[in-house]
């Protein structure tokens, strides 16, 4: 079997970005004066975004890796002449002298030790916080799409009744409505796609965490949506049943 005809394993950044600005030209085809328009081309903006950050996440840093590395060899360095003295003072009469060379030498390595430590976690920090600085910008924008949809409501051609002067506007039938809230389900589940483009260059595991939170929160937020999706259905076959067969979606 030809390796290049395998399916590919991980997520190509490249192809949700190019999913994101198709999705961003259907919702202005369909809603040119919609504020979903702005909202999807922010996701197209936090998308691009994402694969350079990814990117940067993915690779080392090189300045920080050489300090841990001067660090390690100075912490051997160290050890090493202490050792060196202890031995050359290991006498009877040299208590008091090799008790201090002993408790100069432990605080000496450490001391190093725990700047080596502080450097090679450092690069983990680092990251950690970049990717947890753009994986919130991910909740943040989950919530904006949720916002979008809010007013969407299947109940209001359901049962008619008096508006107020604060009631939303209901110029979207059946169709626009179902179409408005699909958009804004492809949205979300495009959010969870870019959380789990962080998620393949991120071993640390509190920032893996943080991108299982964004994928469940949009999972969860779509699947509320798609409630108001099957209402709308519901909608349609009633209406079917009621015109003898000719639907509201063939209508349209």
């Amino acid at each position: 079997m030809d390796v290049r005809q395998t399916p590919r394993r991980q997520l190509d950044p490249m192809r949700v970005v190019a999913t994101i600005r198709v999705l961003s030209k259907r919702i202005e085809e369909r809603f040119p004066d919609a504020d979903l328009v702005s909202c999807c081309r922010e996701l197209l903006r936090v998308g691009q975004e994402a694969k350079h950050r990814a990117n940067w996440i993915g690779r080392p840093i090189i300045a920080l890796r050489a300090a841990a590395a001067i660090g390690i060899a100075m912490v051997l360095v160290a050890l090493i002449v202490t050792l060196t003295r202890l031995e050359l003072s290991a006498r009877p009469f040299d208590v008091v002298i090799l008790v201090n060379l002993l408790e100069a030498g432990l605080n000496t390595i450490v001391l190093l030790a725990a700047v080596v430590f502080f450097l090679v976690t450092l690069e983990t920090r680092i990251k950690r916080g970049r990717s947890l600085g753009a994986i919130h910008e991910l909740r943040s924008l989950a919530h904006v799409i949720d916002m979008h949809q809010l007013t969407k409501d299947p109940d209001r051609l359901l049962f008619t009744g008096a508006s107020t002067k604060s009631s939303p506007s209901a110029d979207l039938g059946i169709f626009e409505m179902s179409r408005y809230l699909d958009y804004c389900c492809e949205m979300l589940s495009l959010l969870g796609k870019i959380a789990a483009i962080y998620g393949v260059h991120l071993q640390d595991e509190i920032a893996l965490r943080a991108v299982n939170d964004v994928e469940r929160l949009t999972t969860g937020l779509s699947q509320k949506i798609f409630q108001k999706v099957m209402i709308l259905h519901g909608v349609v076959d009633r209406s079917a049943q009621w015109s003898g067969g000719a639907t509201v979606r063939d209508a349209a």
